[in-house]
């Protein structure tokens, strides 16, 4: 189980405020990445994000562009995950590339609020919170290895150092 707060945000999130289109091509420190990320829907959020916060959204989160920094962002600024009623489909593919955890739960996104405190169980595909359980489709464990190695990249590095 891991626990965090939540970030409530609506329909329609798309990659041009996730990550503003204006540092798309500037090679930036994952920490200056972080500190960029949402400034255009939600300016407090960079400052005040905690190391396994998580993000609830409702349809669509990660539409617009393919640019992956709006993936990377959120994770470098420390989202363990975020959890939508729908994800764009190069969004979703370029989360888990990066090793956000990227979730797909219907009726969590309405019940959920900014603050509330959660818990996943990403094996279980189980959403805690307040005494209320949210289901959701578990990731496939090849996929969860992904993640939790910390992205494609990462995940490829250690399969290759095995003897």
């Amino acid at each position: 189980m891991s626990k965090g707060r939540v970030w409530k945000y609506g329909d329609d999130v798309n990659t041009d405020v996730i990550y503003a289109g204006k540092y798309t091509y500037q090679q930036l420190e994952p920490a200056e990445m972080a500190k960029k990320s949402l400034e255009d829907l939600d300016p407090s959020f960079a400052a005040a994000v905690k190391p396994g916060d998580v993000i609830v959204a409702g349809k669509n989160f990660g539409c617009g562009s393919s640019r992956e920094q709006a993936a990377a962002c959120l994770r470098y600024a420390g989202v363990q995950a975020v959890v939508a009623k729908s994800f764009s489909r190069i969004y979703f593919r370029n989360a888990i590339n990066l090793g956000l955890a990227v979730l797909q739960a219907l009726d969590a996104p309405d019940a959920l609020r900014s603050g509330d405190e959660i818990e996943i169980d990403f094996e279980g595909g189980r959403i805690l919170s307040a005494g209320r359980e949210f289901k959701f489709p578990p990731l496939p464990e090849s996929v969860l290895d992904i993640v939790r190695a910390g992205g494609l990249l990462e995940w490829t590095k250690k399969k290759l150092a095995r003897p």
